[in-house]
């Protein structure tokens, strides 16, 4: 693991999804993505079961992720969270809120790609927990579109894998013990069309049809929710984009 840090690429894209590959690689687990692919601009919304999420959804299109400050402070992980273009949020400080939103809108602005764990924490992958709702703001607030992506960690035979879970009162440790005691795991991300936002859009309807969508990609739901959560896909405004309203969303970040 101390070999990882030294290598681990910090800025460009295309390494970072190639560095990724490999991680992934190292530690036994393959990637496989259905549906379509991921869009340009879009805020990424996942479920969330490990500390390898990042790296399998920076395999696929390298994002920046927005974390609890708490993850920081972890070994290792957290030096590899800052070095992968990730934005630590203090719970609790509206005024660091504010930052973190300028700084997501201006990465969905330029077209880049940011990501969120709704649940505000780890699964064991046999459940979807509540999504909260405000952090989805950043992304209305510049009517950007919302993107859910479906986390599922499978064995060889398709049946479930926990191994790779870090939930509960596993460490770093142990989780990364079971990963490679496991010798071949597999990642499948299943991606749901972009979902416009506009004016108007009710966060706690997105965030629950989002959720919604993961539960029954993730085999957790009734497989027709698949294609009735979300919308017809598309994207945000066709008659143009207005401002972000950055103070708007940091003030909601902080109310569900």
């Amino acid at each position: 693991m101390a070999t990882i840090a030294l290598v681990y690429p910090l800025t460009h894209r295309a390494l970072r999804r190639r560095w990724s590959r490999a991680l992934l690689r190292i530690l036994g687990i393959e990637l496989e993505a259905e549906g379509g692919a991921i869009a340009p601009g879009c805020l990424l919304v996942a479920n969330h079961i490990s500390w390898v999420d990042i790296f399998a959804i920076n395999a696929l299109a390298p994002a920046a992720f927005v974390s609890k400050a708490e993850v920081r402070t972890w070994p290792l992980i957290g030096w590899l969270a800052a070095n992968n273009d990730t934005l630590f949020l203090r719970r609790g400080s509206r005024g660091h809120a504010r930052i973190v939103n300028a700084e997501t809108a201006a990465r969905l602005e330029a077209g880049g790609n940011v990501a969120i764990f709704p649940e505000g924490t780890t699964t064991d992958g046999t459940e979807v927990l509540h999504f909260h709702a405000a952090l989805l703001q950043p992304a209305i607030a510049c009517s950007r579109p919302v993107q859910p992506l479906a986390l599922r960690y499978l064995s060889t035979d398709g049946g479930h894998n926990r191994a790779p879970a870090y939930d509960g009162e596993i460490s770093l440790g142990q989780c990364v013990a079971n990963i490679i005691a496991t010798r071949h795991s597999i990642v499948r991300i299943r991606i749901a069309p972009p979902y416009p936002t506009a004016d108007g859009v009710d966060r706690r309807i997105l965030a629950q049809h989002a959720r919604d969508w993961v539960l029954a990609a993730s085999r957790l739901a009734p497989a027709a929710v698949v294609s009735a959560a979300l919308p017809a896909p598309g994207v945000a405004r066709a008659h143009g984009r207005q401002p972000c309203n950055h103070a708007r969303s940091a003030l909601d970040l902080f109310s569900k």
